[in-house]
Parts: C-alpha cells; sequence; structure tokens
C-alpha cells in the first residue's frame, strides 16, 4: 500500500484502494503517482491517481478479451498455523475442476532463505495453470524466518540455517497431507539454490513428510558456502561446529527416501559443484537411489541453450511421479 502522513507523523492516509499489491511510481513534483497493481486473482492493472488518492484515469489493464472464455484453478491466499503460534503465509493453486471428494498430488515451491519470502498478493501469471489442467495442486510457502514477521523471525535463524525452515515446512507438509484432498503418498517439494538446500533436507532430515524433491544446485554443507554469506549467519565452523553439522544435508543422508533429482552446473561460481558432489557421493556410498543431471558449462542458472532440456526433464519427472501418465508430446517440443 501508499500513504501520505505529516512531518508531525500524524494524519496518516491510505492512498491506494482495495485488495492488492502496489507498486508505485511517483511523478517528479509530488502532484500524481501511477500504480500498478494485482492480486492472486486479479491480473495487473495500472492506474493514475492524484496525491490524494483520487483516481484520474484507469491507464491499462493486461487481462486480455478473451480471459473470461477460459476456465482456471482458483488461487487463494492462506495461512497454516504451527504448534508454536506461528501462522504461516501461502498461496494456494487448486486443480480447476477441484473436488474435495478426490485426492490430488501437490507441488510445494519454496525458495527459504533468511529474510526472502516468496508469497505474496499478486498475479502469479497463467504458467501454473497447464498444471491445474491437469490435477496437481500447486502451493508457496513461507517459514517464519522469511521476513513475514519481521526481525524477531529473521533472527531465529543466527547459527540455526535449515532448523526452523524445516519445522515449518515439515508442518506444512503435515498440514496438507491431512487433507482428504491430498494424495499423501504424492508431495513433491522443489527450490533451487537455497531452495535446492531446502529441497535436499526435506528428503533427508525431513524424509518422513515429503515423497519427492527436485533439487536445483543445492547447498548441502555450509562450510562449502562463501564465508560473507556463512557466517553472516552461521558464524565460523570452529564457532558453531553444531550448528554447521545440524544444518548440513550431508549429516542426515542415513533418513533419506523417496525419489530426489539434483541439477546443477558444473561451472557454478555461486554454489560450487562440491556440494551435490559430496552429496551423492554419500548417496551412493549408503546405496540410495537418486536422480541427478549435471550440465555442462552452465553456472548457477543453466542458461538458454540448456534450459528448454531442464524444463522438459522437470515435465518428465512430473507426469511420471505425480500423474503417472505420459507427457503430451507438445510439452517436450
Amino acid at each position: 500500500d501508499f500513504y501520505s502522513v505529516s512531518y508531525t507523523g500524524k494524519n496518516l492516509k491510505r492512498l491506494t484502494f482495495g485488495d492488492y499489491t502496489n507498486s508505485i511510481l511517483m511523478s517528479p513534483d509530488g502532484s500524481k503517482f501511477i500504480s500498478t497493481y494485482s492480486n492472486v486473482s486479479t491480473p495487473q492493472k495500472r492506474t493514475l491517481l492524484d496525491n490524494k488518492g483520487k483516481i484520474i484515469k484507469e491507464l491499462s489493464d493486461s487481462k486480455s478479451p478473451d480471459f473470461a472464455a477460459y476456465t482456471y484453478g482458483k488461487t487463494e491466499m492462506i495461512t497454516i498455523p504451527t504448534d508454536d503460534g506461528y501462522n504461516l503465509p501461502a498461496v494456494i493453486t487448486y486443480p480447476t475442476d477441484f473436488d474435495q471428494s478426490k485426492r490430488y498430488p501437490v507441488v510445494m515451491s519454496i525458495y527459504g532463505g533468511p529474510n526472502a519470502g516468496t508469497v505474496t498478493n499478486t498475479w502469479k501469471g497463467t504458467g501454473n495453470q497447464w498444471w491445474s489442467n491437469e490435477g496437481v495442486i500447486q502451493i508457496a510457502v513461507d517459514h517464519r524466518a522469511s521476513g513475514q514477521f519481521g526481525k524477531e523471525g529473521v533472527a531465529l535463524m543466527h547459527r540455526n540455517l535449515g532448523k526452523w525452515e524445516m519445522k515449518d515446512y515439515t508442518t506444512a507438509a503435515r498440514w496438507l497431507k491431512a487433507k482428504p484432498w491430498v494424495d499423501n503418498k504424492k508431495l513433491l517439494i522443489t527450490g533451487h539454490s537455497y531452495g535446492g538446500y531446502m529441497t535436499c533436507m526435506a528428503l533427508t532430515m525431513g524424509a518422513d513428510d515429503f515423497d519427492f524433491g527436485y533439487a536445483g544446485a543445492p547447498v548441502t554443507s555450509w562450510e562449502l558456502y562463501d564465508t560473507n554469506y556463512a557466517e553472516r549467519f552461521m558464524d565460523t565452523p570452529q564457532e558453531n561446529p553444531e550448528g554447521y553439522k545440524n544444518g548440513s544435508v550431508l549429516t542426515y543422508v542415513d533418513k533419506y527416501k523417496g525419489l530426489l533429482r539434483i541439477m546443477h552446473g558444473d561451472m557454478d561460481d555461486n554454489v560450487h559443484v562440491q556440494n551435490t558432489i559430496q552429496l551423492i557421493d554419500k548417496l551412493q556410498n549408503a546405496n540410495k537411489h537418486f536422480e541427478l543431471m549435471i550440465y555442462p558449462g552452465s553456472r548457477h542458472g543453466f542458461g538458454v541453450i540448456k534450459a528448454p532440456h531442464d524444463k522438459s526433464e522437470r515435465i518428465r519427472f512430473y507426469y511420471q511421479n505425480l500423474l503417472n501418465k505420459p507427457v503430451p508430446e507438445e510439452l517436450l517440443k
């Protein structure tokens, strides 16, 4: 939202309207502003207002003329309660023909880094509607240290990377699996970078609650990540050996079950590929089944040449493990 307030701190007035998330562009003289706004069920619109909040002109609407001709899976903001008083924000998209008497697979998309929440009341586009049409529930969840609960929440992660994120993602998984409309054998978690780390933790530390994982460029031990980031949150390995041990995927390899797919670029200069190599070494030594895709020449992202393959592989993984049916040919072109 956008507000005006006097120099004395009084006369606070909301200038935006409705239940939307707004991006504001102010005129140089401060007399007008443009709000670009949306929510989970409303595509982006753009409106010109004066500095009192009065609408001058509706400028644009990204919704196409034939928008109403299509059927969309319902998307809504929800909260998931924890056992210690937090209400975790989440955005969920249901299948197009959602029927509470049926059971659906779930894809949980996460990032998970400190003060880096991804759940917002904004329009998500229509790309996820393919999976809605195929009968997949899609959900994104933010944990207590995502920034949604302020500095108090973020501070919990100091010396504890992995702990509170996993507690909250596990809570979300159990909340989902308790629903009669969720297939409790088909919960997939996916993320990249820190989200890849969380995905690997979910299939090891949290393996009793997650069935599939699709992890991109995961950190697997904070001793392998850059000191500027790792030591800011964890202190040094010498100062916090238990924190580093408890926050490492490698610690929980013996608990691994389900099916994990790992992707990594062999030239990743952010999360070095040694993170994945050390994890797969331990998985192999423990005789655990997993899947691996190395992208030669790729860095922390897989680039335009490898991206189509990465997309096709994800599609195949979802169809094979969540939907148990062949992939439509048009998706692999």
